[in-house]
């Protein structure tokens, strides 16, 4: 099955899903950019509750031009709040010593292109994850063959939970006792939680 997905930041759980139910994956480098998706934000759970971390863009998110053409702003330094989120959300977890110098470096990569910096991130999750779906990357198509599924901005930060799903992914969460089990998370919280095991508890919930 081909499916069309927008790229993600750090992408939610449910759309590593979708990369583990396709046998092939396109991705358009000439869409617009969409405000307020996934694209240039994530979502993590932290001791106050649910954090939004973004990534800003040159000119703002009210823009049009193709996602391969937004440029990532590095007027401030967003990367060290990122970075300081995750530690004190993460420190405590079973995992995060093992994967923390590689997201470390991915965030202070200072990749200039978002589509890039995107695509940079998808690459490390398939190899840590060991997820073997074909990524093809188009620059133009006008319409959308009937056999492709169009997926893109199917997860958008103001309805990711929202979802009912069959068999919905649970693990231990680090605040877990303060606000009740949290879904589709960045895959972050799912790594540095379960680790290895991350992959066998997406697998066994698709």
């Amino acid at each position: 099955m081909t499916k069309i997905i927008d790229l993600q930041l750090f992408p939610c759980i449910n759309y590593i899903k979708e990369l583990i139910n396709s046998t092939n994956i396109e991705i358009n480098a000439n869409e617009s950019m969409q405000k307020r998706s996934f694209r240039n934000r994530y979502i993590i759970l932290g001791a106050n509750g649910l954090i939004s971390l973004t990534a800003p863009i040159k000119g703002g998110r009210e823009q049009k031009h193709p996602i391969n053409e937004i440029l990532i702003d590095y007027s401030i330094n967003w990367q060290i709040k990122h970075w300081r989120a995750l530690q004190s959300s993460y420190m405590k977890s079973p995992f995060f010593e093992y994967y923390a110098e590689n997201v470390h470096t991915l965030l202070f990569s200072k990749e200039v292109s978002l589509f890039l910096f995107d695509l940079k991130i998808l690459d490390w999750l398939l190899k840590v994850l060991n997820i073997n779906t074909l990524i093809k990357i188009f620059h133009d198509r006008s319409d959308i063959q009937n056999d492709i599924i169009d997926r893109r901005n199917h997860f958008l930060p103001k309805s990711y939970q929202n979802e009912s799903e069959e068999n919905p992914i649970k693990y231990s969460q680090v605040f877990e006792d303060r606000f009740g089990f949290q879904p589709n998370l960045s895959i972050l919280d799912l790594i540095f939680c379960e680790g290895p095991n991350a992959i066998n508890l997406l697998k066994n919930s698709c």
